[in-house]
């Protein structure tokens, strides 16, 4: 038969079990839990098994260790410039006090959303629409120095805060599209413009590089010519009949070129006798050559006949 101290040593041992294993606290990799004595913070514990005093001590809150991200929502947000758009973010943080975030901030998601969607509205609102549109990489450097540093206290650290999205209005995209619109056509005309310019300013260097060739070209046709006259005078005066008649024939057989080239001539007149002309080429050379031969002779004799100088003065 069983006694009451029989029946009591079971029950005195099973207490001590369930003591023994209140007293026993596991937490996950990634969270520390924070230890109240009589709702008094006493210490955090970290990944593992931890001991507390039963009935004593008790876990205050569980704070996730980890990087977590939380999804600003959208808000309009006017701009220096009285520009109206619809922003939206996310924001990025690690708690690295466990302390700290249960016991300095109340709803600590609250309080992170609160604080960005704030500063978002401040940092943004300084600014002109071009610059939100373009410098989004500073906006959220500046964004995320600026929460960083409210949020400090609290016992985390902002890792990163970026603006997801820009909306300004429906008209004001209209507005910007035309303006992009005008701008490239503006460019269009510019680039039109100067292809244009580099055209004349190579056709007029062809142009002067053409006329400069054409100067150099007739000037050695004008030393060539003279060349040739000067070797027909030679011709003349020593008295090459044939040099002369090969000149003339020369002139002739130009001038007739010239005329059969002419675009309106139809007919062409040519002297009636051929040999009359060759006769005639044959004549003017040797009028030419008495010419000069006796040009020459009366110079010669008028040299003969002057009287020499004499070196002293008459008295």
């Amino acid at each position: 038969m069983f006694t009451g101290f029989d029946i009591l040593i079971p029950v005195l041992v099973i207490l001590v079990f369930l003591v023994l294993f209140a007293g026993v606290k596991t937490v996950p990799q990634g969270f520390n839990f924070t230890v109240e004595r009589f709702g008094r913070f006493t210490r955090s514990l970290t990944p593992g098994l931890n001991l507390i005093i039963p009935f004593i001590d008790r876990i205050g809150s569980k704070m996730n260790m980890m990087e977590q991200v939380y999804d600003v929502p959208t808000q309009e947000v006017i701009t220096k410039d009285n520009a109206t758009v619809a922003v939206d973010g996310v924001a990025f943080f690690q708690v690295l006090n466990a302390a700290q975030a249960a016991y300095q901030v109340a709803n600590l998601q609250n309080a992170i959303l609160n604080l960005t969607m704030t500063n978002i509205r401040t940092v943004m609102g300084s600014m002109d629409l071009d610059e939100l549109l373009s410098n989004r990489d500073a906006i959220n450097e500046r964004l995320l120095r600026v929460v960083d540093d409210a949020a400090h206290p609290w016992g985390i650290k902002m890792t990163r805060v970026e603006i997801k999205d820009i909306n300004p209005p429906k008209q004001l995209v209209d507005s910007m599209a035309r303006q992009m619109m005008a701008e490239r056509e503006k460019r269009a005309q510019i680039l039109e413009a100067e292809g244009k310019k580099q055209a004349q300013v190579l056709e007029a260097e062809g142009r002067k590089e053409a006329a400069f060739r054409d100067a150099e070209a007739r000037e050695r046709s004008a030393e060539a010519e003279a060349k040739a006259t000067q070797m027909v005078s030679d011709a003349i005066a020593k008295g090459d009949v044939q040099a002369i008649n090969y000149f003339v024939a020369q002139k002739y057989t130009e001038a007739l070129g010239k005329i059969a080239s002419a675009p309106n001539q139809k007919i062409i007149m040519l002297p009636i006798e051929a040999s009359s002309l060759i006769g005639s080429l044959g004549g003017i050379g040797a009028i030419s050559k008495d010419l000069f031969s006796d040009a020459g002779a009366a110079n010669r004799a008028h040299s003969a006949s002057r009287p020499p100088r004499t070196g002293g003065n008459e008295g």
